[in-house]
């Protein structure tokens, strides 16, 4: 399983890097499989770096905060005006229940745009897990300021080329505060993609919201993970001291995402 960083700027796109954005590929030993995990503010564009639009086999959406979904817009527009006829069919995207009405309004089309026509929807239902060619993936609920908010875990099953099969876990926070569905999301995975858009002791009164680096990192020891990616941070933070924060609680590598970076899970 292959992690491409399309975005990972936190809050809003800076001058590095879209708003968040991550590609998951994996191979099932027939055709690589394409996964969007967030398509948020900034990232559409850069997306195309990577992949083409129409070998997207689906989008999971965090949550319906702008700098995570709101380039699903632009990707509507893909789909629907292709001069050439988009061939490939409808794109699955599970999100909140209200994803349909929320980019439907960011549309804002007289008349309202059926959505269904270039989408196929799917709610998330906390801890279901649902599967899509070698991936298996579940929504853990997680603690920020909107109606639902997700920690996404991914399994991922793929021939190791001796015969057998190899199974990787790669979990994303979303946005999220400290919380046991974010622990239960990233228990013993590979490799734990988290949000540190705080600092200690210029952000960690605030509650309810954002992990500070510390707060990642004892998720990260919590759970077990093997290693510890941190994300989503604002181009006003210090990644050394967003990593020194994670240090102090988690034994475990630890990284910065940099977009346009690869990772093998």
């Amino acid at each position: 399983m292959k992690l491409t960083i399309v975005g990972c700027s936190g809050s809003f796109p800076g001058p590095s890097s879209p708003a968040s954005c991550y590609l998951v590929t994996a191979n099932d030993g027939e055709r690589d499989w394409r996964i969007l995990l967030d398509l948020g503010s900034g990232a559409l564009g850069v997306l195309q770096r990577y992949v083409d639009l129409s070998d997207i086999d689906g989008v999971l959406l965090s949550h319906l905060h702008p700098d995570h979904c709101m380039d699903l817009t632009g990707l509507h527009i893909a789909v629907h005006w292709d001069p050439n006829g988009w061939t490939a069919g409808r794109i699955p995207v599970w999100g909140p229940a209200a994803t349909k009405k929320r980019i439907t309004i960011a549309l804002d089309m007289e008349p309202p745009t059926d959505l269904g026509e270039d989408f196929e929807f799917h709610e998330w239902a906390a801890e279901e897990p649902v599967e899509l060619g070698p991936f298996r993936f579940t929504a853990y609920r997680a603690r920020h300021p909107i109606a639902e908010a997700y920690a996404l875990r991914v399994e991922c099953t793929e021939p190791d080329g001796a015969g057998g099969v190899m199974r990787r876990v790669l979990t994303y926070s979303g946005d999220t505060d400290s919380c046991a569905g974010l622990v239960e999301a990233a228990r013993e995975c590979d490799l734990f993609l988290c949000e540190a858009a705080y600092h200690e002791g210029r952000d960690d009164a605030i509650d309810g919201v954002h992990l500070t680096g510390l707060r990642a990192g004892q998720a990260a020891h919590d759970a077990d993970a093997k290693r510890l990616l941190l994300t989503h941070l604002p181009v006003w933070n210090d990644a050394n001291r967003s990593v020194a924060e994670a240090q102090e609680a988690y034994g475990g590598p630890i990284a910065v995402a940099v977009a346009g970076v690869h990772y093998t899970v």
